[in-house]
């Protein structure tokens, strides 16, 4: 008789085993800071009460520095009736292990946060300079872009969400400045019976252009949109479910168009400088009392005769037509602006707190990795690295 052939498994291997159960996450709470915004004119800020209310629900705490909503109309009672403390030193809300900013920190502001704090901010990097970026690396900090973070459709969410408000308000802003109050041509914006429409020009068929197209339309005015796309064009046109006139970013047709309008919207960005789309003398030949608004000035406007103007002074007239080149329209309207931060950062932050913390999330999110040009000091942005000319590290080499 032959000898049995040998089982592979040891008795031990064969015995049952205990069910492997998943454990779940632990969640995690952290301490947020919100300073008050100190750049000119800056009125919005990141979280409302609601919000904030919301998330102390799930054990976060939050230190508000006093009078940090006011200019949305938020008082201090209003964030302590929502589980917030009140910080009556600004250092306390940056002492926070995660600061929200609306606006970038000051070198100034940099040095009261602590090492290895998450910072959240805009980053505007054409305004920045190389000590800045040193700065946030001497502390250690992990530094992210809010206008950089993506959502899971691969959309800048606060990006869209500004650029609405600019959109829609570069035409309110225009239908007030055609009123006598402020010198205007005493034309009421719109289309009422008897009277010739509104004629709006748009430069521009993105989020902003989208936005003062649809509002236009919907005060009755005739709309004429001009982007160098044609995809945005179309799209543009299919979003706005009719038919409107486009057209490629032509000279001569331009300076027709600009002869017979009311208003000019420039919502045009471009990469790095907005390109000038409407030259000096095309300006000159626009009517007497005509609007042009230029949403495209913090990148240097799209009209050569724009300036930057501010909340304060916001218009100046030139070869007869009124300019409006205000850089931050959205803080004009900082309630609205609020809300639509708040609305977008809250899920970001619950969705961290239920994941067990930032440095669980970072790993995997994608959309939070494309916001992040900071990681415990080292710099993770090629555009600014290149920019300043500073060392990279890829982040995915980092968070291992």
């Amino acid at each position: 008789m032959g000898q049995k052939p040998k089982t592979p498994f040891s008795k031990s291997e064969l015995l049952p085993k205990a069910e492997m159960l998943e454990v779940a996450k632990q969640k995690g709470k952290f301490v947020i800071g919100i300073p008050k915004e100190t750049h000119y004119q800056e009125k919005r800020v990141c979280l409302t009460p609601d919000a904030i209310a919301s998330l102390t629900a799930h054990g976060h705490r939050f230190v508000i520095e006093t009078g940090a909503g006011e200019g949305a109309n938020y008082s201090d009672n209003d964030y302590s009736e929502a589980g917030a403390k009140i910080a009556h030193n600004r250092r306390e809300a940056f002492e926070c292990s995660m600061v929200l900013k609306v606006e970038p920190p000051s070198i100034s502001e940099i040095d009261l946060m602590h090492p290895q704090t998450v910072l959240f901010s805009a980053l505007q990097l054409k305004v920045q300079n190389k000590a800045y970026f040193k700065a946030i690396a001497k502390k250690r900090i992990t530094a992210l872009a809010f206008d950089y973070i993506k959502d899971d459709q691969g959309y800048f969410p606060i990006v869209k969400s500004l650029s609405e408000i600019a959109g829609i308000a570069s035409i309110h802003i225009a239908s007030e400045l055609m009123s006598n109050a402020h010198k205007g041509t005493g034309l009421l914006f719109g289309n009422i019976n008897g009277v010739p429409p509104t004629n709006v020009v748009i430069f521009g068929a993105g989020g902003v252009g989208e936005f003062a197209a649809r509002t236009a339309m919907g005060m009755g005015a005739i709309v004429k949109v001009f982007d160098n796309s044609i995809t945005k064009l179309r799209n543009l046109q299919q979003i706005l479910g009719a038919t409107i006139f486009t057209s490629t970013l032509q000279s001569k047709t331009i300076e027709k168009s600009l002869r017979r309008c009311d208003v000019a919207i420039g919502a045009i960005r471009g990469k790095s400088r907005a390109p000038i789309v409407v030259t000096e003398s095309m300006v000159e030949n626009m009517k007497e009392g005509a609007i042009i608004v230029d949403v495209s000035i913090d990148r240097g406007g799209c009209f050569e005769t724009s300036q930057l103007t501010t909340h304060a002074n916001p218009v100046f007239t030139k070869h007869g037509v009124i300019h409006y080149g205000v850089p931050n329209i959205p803080s004009r309207y900082a309630r609205t602006a609020s809300v639509s931060i708040s609305n977008i950062f809250s899920p970001f932050l619950q969705n961290i707190a239920e994941e067990g913390g930032f440095e669980q999330v970072i790993r995997y999110d994608k959309g939070l990795q494309s916001g992040m040009y900071f990681y415990n000091g080292i710099l993770t942005n090629k555009t600014v690295a290149d920019w300043f000319d500073l060392p990279f590290r890829d982040i995915n080499l980092l968070i291992l």
